[in-house]
């Protein structure tokens, strides 16, 4: 059946204000409010100045730019006329069509409007010179306050603005989302998916026209229908071809908007017909049904008012659904809530969520196509327990987000090319390493590893336990992520890094002199040589020794170890607390560096002299640290070079610090094994001992 576009939308987000305040001053919305009408003026936000900075981070303004509040810019300013509607927003000289086609298609849902737009603010009673708007950022709701102060060049608006010149909700929106991102030339070029997950929270699903499911149409309606925002755009084979105009009025590369969809009888057929609309407010399509085509003469006028058909060169127009589908390349959807991917009835989806991060060194091992690394990435366990309604599997689906990186445009960040994998999990509670992916399949994966900020697969796979892993296409890469798994039944998840678990052996006991063997007897010969007449090894003594003895092997690298290092062995070692090393506690220690020697030269598998991060990872877990993914990038940070190498000496040190940090806390942990209570001064000896 037929329907307009101002469907319900029960899939719409909560509408209470529980957004967290992003200003600077730690201050709300309202008190920043109050304090300006208090004191009498207008808010000017030292957090997005109105200067170069905030317009642009890579070029000048081209033309001098003034910043000028609404009232300076008309008489009667208004912040809504009539209703926000799609028609309110017009491109400006900004690339970022894509943010004002999922902004026209957010004013086609009221409830996920009202929350983008809070509707207590206007030029009226209160206007102190400041709005607020509130987006959604990687599972949470966030306030983003701004002054009115907005660029014009003569008078004008320079960027986005309503077609009527009294009207500043949509500017002001492109502000407050300009100031999100860090300018506006963080704005240009991007997804109207993108934008339109930040005004909804909702997940995508992207469809290719040419190769969409036989029920596209029928995905489109009950899109539309349930209030998710749509959004389209044709392909371009080279950036030449970039907001191209065809021969049909169509501009490639460009973002569009899906505004409504239906049915007419034209000449005795039922004709399925789709709404775009064209951000920039005009250039349309000019093929079969567009505003003036021959085939509107051939119904009725009933059958017009309810398509709205209107000849305005407004920039939205009507066309078959036969050719949307040939001339259109790609269908975006942004579902509010993922009960809008299921065919039939509405259901509540269970919502995880996993933040995370790719850190170069330790947890950015790249794709499968990297088995040396690829186990080193993030492993979270995914625990499914029960069944669709009827069915034998378990349907989810896993949306993977890189966060942050429009707003790291200016450091020169780009989007990476991400995606994941789901293995069947072996039903060990520890992270996995190589041989375990070297031999074992995926279950499953995201369709394409691809440069977008999110990428989304829905799934179905029988009850179980299993191993998700995130992940960069290239190792070495660096990003914070997001990873949402919405299920149908309750799902959980465990991350297999967050764990720390220590196992050093007991300390042995010393023998006595009668019982030594001829080994320990040839030891005692050594140590009484080097100790002097006190029988005891001092920091510097001891740096002489190790130095003569390790720079002798031709099989590691290895600088100068320094007095420093000697004194945390000797902190590590000395168990009388004389600051010295006694016979038994020198043989401990050269047990520990004998076995510590091995344990390089095994994980230095390319025989390079060094331990590159990743085999550091597996060297320190033999040697009994199971450290968290922080722990480890904590590490590495602190003994790896710029190659990612750790040499001898680097991993000595880790060893005697990680060492001598577990056993002193084993020592204070009395009661609880996992954690201990600490007074300043304790804490501070702690710290100078380590």
């Amino acid at each position: 059946m037929p329907y307009l576009h101002r469907a319900a939308a029960s899939g719409a987000p909560p509408t209470r204000r529980d957004a967290r305040s992003t200003h600077s001053s730690g201050q709300s919305f309202e008190q920043l409010q109050q304090d300006c009408l208090r004191k009498g003026i207008l808010f000017e936000d030292s957090d997005f100045p109105a200067s170069s900075a905030s317009l642009f981070y890579s070029q000048r303004p081209p033309v001098p730019f003034v910043w000028k509040r609404p009232g300076e810019i008309v008489r009667n300013p208004e912040f809504i006329l009539g209703g926000a509607t799609r028609t309110d927003i017009c491109q400006g000289e900004l690339g970022d069509c894509w943010l004002l086609a999922a902004i026209a298609s957010l004013t086609l849902n009221e409830k996920a409007l009202a929350r983008v737009i809070p509707q207590d603010q206007s030029f009226g009673p209160g206007y102190a010179g400041i709005f607020h708007f509130q987006f959604w950022q990687h599972s949470e709701w966030l306030e983003v306050v701004i002054d009115d102060r907005l660029p014009t060049f003569k008078d004008r608006l320079v960027f986005l603005h309503s077609a009527d010149h009294n009207e500043f909700w949509s500017a002001l929106l492109e502000k407050a989302y300009a100031k999100l991102n860090g300018s506006y030339e963080a704005l240009k070029g991007g997804s109207a998916i993108e934008a339109m997950e930040d005004f909804t929270g909702g997940v995508a699903e992207t469809f290719e026209t040419k190769g969409a499911p036989k029920n596209l149409y029928e995905i489109l309606e009950k899109a539309l229908q349930r209030g998710s925002l749509v959004g389209c755009s044709i392909d371009t084979r080279n950036a030449a071809e970039s907001e191209a105009r065809t021969p049909f009025g169509l501009i490639k590369g460009h973002a569009y908007t899906i505004t409504g969809i239906d049915q007419v009888n034209f000449k005795g057929q039922n004709i399925e017909l789709i709404r775009v609309r064209n951000p920039w407010g005009q250039v349309e399509w000019n093929g079969a049904w567009s505003d003036n085509a021959l085939e509107w003469h051939s119904v009725g006028p009933a059958v017009k008012k309810r398509l709205c058909h209107a000849t305005l060169d407004d920039g939205e127009f009507w066309m078959s659904f036969q050719d949307f589908k040939a001339h259109f390349d790609k269908v975006e959807i942004c579902n509010l809530t993922p009960d809008a991917l299921d065919d039939n009835a509405f259901h509540k989806w269970e919502v995880t969520v996993h933040q995370g991060s790719w850190v170069r060194g330790s947890t950015a091992g790249g794709c499968r196509n990297f088995l040396d690394t690829f186990w080193t990435n993030p492993q979270i366990k995914l625990s499914l327990n029960e069944r669709d309604e009827g069915q034998e599997e378990c349907t989810f689906l896993v949306a993977l987000m890189q966060k942050d990186r429009r707003k790291l445009k200016r450091f020169g960040a780009n989007v990476l090319t991400i995606g994941y994998a789901i293995y069947q999990s072996p039903g060990k509670d520890e992270h996995l390493g190589k041989d375990f992916f070297k031999y074992h399949a995926s279950q499953a994966r995201s369709k394409t590893f691809v440069n977008l900020r999110e990428v989304s697969d829905r799934f179905q796979l029988p009850p179980g336990e299993y191993i998700l892993i995130p992940s960069t296409f290239e190792p070495h890469q660096e990003a914070d992520f997001c990873l949402r798994i919405f299920s149908e039944k309750k799902a959980i998840i465990q991350d297999m890094d967050g764990h720390v678990d220590i196992e050093l052996p007991e300390p042995p006991k010393p023998s006595s002199p009668s019982q030594e063997t001829e080994e320990e007897r040839q030891f005692r010969t050594l140590f009484e040589h080097i100790a002097g007449e006190d029988m005891e090894v001092t920091a510097e003594e001891l740096e002489y020794v190790l130095n003569a003895v390790l720079q002798k092997r031709k099989d590691i690298k290895f600088k100068k170890l320094s007095l420093l290092s000697c004194k945390n062995i000797i902190s590590l070692m000395d168990t009388s607390g004389n600051g010295k090393l006694e016979f038994d506690e020198f043989k401990v220690f050269w047990d520990k560096l004998k076995k510590w020697t091995s344990l390089f030269l095994q994980f230095d598998v390319d025989k390079s002299g060094t331990m590159s991060s990743y085999e550091l990872r597996i060297a320190l877990k033999a040697a009994g640290f199971q450290l968290s993914n922080q722990l480890l990038q904590l590490i590495i940070l602190r003994y790896a070079d710029e190659e990612l190498q750790v040499d001898f000496d680097d991993f000595l040190n880790c060893l005697v610090r990680l060492e001598n940090a577990s056993r002193v806390f084993q020592a204070l942990s009395t009661e609880n094994k996992d954690s201990i209570h600490l007074s300043i001064n304790e804490f501070i000896n702690l710290t100078m001992n380590i």
